[in-house]
């Protein structure tokens, strides 16, 4: 890629050294041995789910460890008959042409000449077959690397030892219970790295949340030492080109810190920390708030001020709720920081909210989006708000000293609820909110946040 900085060179025997000085067969071998992998039984991956983030993780571990077959295998799982719409075609083809080392691919493996005959409508192409060829459906303006792909799920995962999961936090569950079905004579337990943003909300016995490691988790049974959460500041077509990004991996400390050994590329720092809690909330926060960002720039053409104003606010609402559901959450600073600001700044959901205010797309069109895949931020904003909701989780104001919901101190997830959900109020109202003089300085709700007594274990399921 012109302009990025190639961190690795060649042994005298072909390996692949890093700029660390890391052999990736090293590497590998020593992820192998940790496993208890024999000589000739690979490491088996499969990403299970094929949206952009999905998909481009998939290929990173392929270009990094692929070459090693008798060692690595990794394969991505998505639904089969997905067609591609003809106007997708046409874009695909012109993608296609556009690039010369993806056109001379295509010929070497024999597959122009199906992307020609869907340029003419002649042909139907599907999401699965051009997966297989590098191009996923939500982002086809970056080929990738060719992808094995299989779309019978039980042949895909019964003999993973490592399973990503890529999907929605909406599918999450009910593949995973699926997935349990095929997994009942294993031996082995395996690792699941959930890539997943987003909750559910149970209010029985009593209302808490239910993030994507626990979906898995009671889904199949795998210990939670074994489920993971992999996010950062990352735009998924970004990583890919190699633009440089960083990532954190989140659990239980027998498996993160191997892992983020294992999966750490010159372009792409993985550290590992044990808040799984804060930092799996938070990504489904960002994207909650993300799709405010984008009707407020939408709205005010791209004011910094504006935008700014929302960022205050915003945050404090982010740190107000993950004060809720911990009792010491990460700071938000650093890296999680960098998470928010970025899905605010460009991203899936962002765009959604510039595209409701610019009225491009409506509600009436769903929260699945061609081109784009699932929209994660509108069902987080329904299942953040019944939550926080519930008057049994009052908390009592800083002036009045009255009992009230804690959605109450959050008026921009309120509005949000409004425009996506109820649909009683126009993008528009975003706006009215920021600029309602009644607000408190944003600082006066992360003070109330930050008292020991606003902790509510109960909201994780936790006695």
């Amino acid at each position: 890629m012109v302009g990025s900085i190639e961190a690795k060179s060649l042994q005298s025997n072909g390996s692949v050294i890093h700029h660390n000085g890391l052999n990736l067969e090293e590497k590998l071998d020593e992820f192998r041995r940790l496993l208890g992998k024999s000589d000739k039984d690979p490491l088996r991956i499969v990403s299970v789910g094929a949206g952009a983030w999905g998909s481009v993780f998939a290929a990173l571990l392929q270009e990094s460890y692929g070459s090693f077959r008798d060692k690595f295998q990794i394969r991505i799982w998505r639904r089969a008959g997905r067609a591609v719409d003809r106007a997708t075609a046409e874009h695909l083809f012109e993608v296609i042409n556009s690039r010369e080392d993806i056109l001379r691919r295509l010929i070497r493996r024999c597959a122009y000449l199906k992307y020609v005959e869907a340029r003419l409508g002649d042909r139907t192409l599907y999401a699965d077959e051009i997966l297989k060829d590098g191009f996923c459906l939500n982002m086809v303006d970056t080929p990738l690397c060719p992808l094995k792909v299989v779309t019978n799920l039980q042949e895909a995962v019964w003999d993973a030892d490592i399973v990503v999961n890529g999907l929605p936090s909406t599918e999450t569950r009910e593949v995973f219970e699926e997935i349990s079905k095929y997994w009942k004579e294993r031996i082995t337990v395996p690792i699941i790295i959930s890539l997943s943003k987003g909750i559910e909300t149970s209010l029985v016995p009593v209302p808490h949340i239910i993030t994507p490691t626990k979906m898995i988790h009671q889904a199949t049974g795998v210990p939670i030492d074994n489920v993971l959460y992999l996010g950062g500041p990352n735009i998924a077509a970004e990583i890919y080109n190699k633009e440089y990004a960083n990532a954190r991996i989140c659990g239980a400390e027998k498996w993160r810190k191997p892992l983020a050994k294992f999966l750490r590329q010159p372009h792409f720092i993985v550290w590992d920390n044990s808040d799984l809690v804060t930092h799996e909330v938070m990504g489904g926060l960002k994207n909650v708030y993300a799709i405010g960002a984008g009707m407020v720039a939408a709205l005010t053409k791209e004011s910094a001020t504006s935008k700014s104003v929302y960022f205050a606010h915003c945050t404090s609402e982010m740190i107000f709720i993950t004060h809720l559901l911990a009792q010491e959450p990460e700071k938000l600073a650093g890296p999680l920081l960098a998470d928010t600001y970025v899905t605010l700044l460009k991203g899936r959901n962002a765009w959604y909210g510039q595209m409701l205010a610019k009225g491009e797309i409506n509600r009436d069109m769903g929260d699945s989006i061609s081109g784009k895949g699932m929209i994660q931020g509108v069902s987080a904003v329904g299942a953040f708000y019944q939550l926080l909701s519930q008057s049994s989780l009052s908390i009592l104001t800083s002036e009045e000293k009255k009992p009230i919901a804690p959605v109450e101190s959050c008026p921009i997830l309120k509005t949000l609820y409004k425009i996506l959900i109820t649909r009683e109020q126009s993008t528009q109202a975003i706006l009215q909110a920021l600029r309602d003089e009644t607000l408190n300085d944003p600082r006066d709700r992360i003070e109330i946040a930050q008292s020991h007594a606003f902790y509510r274990p109960s909201l994780l399921g936790q006695p």
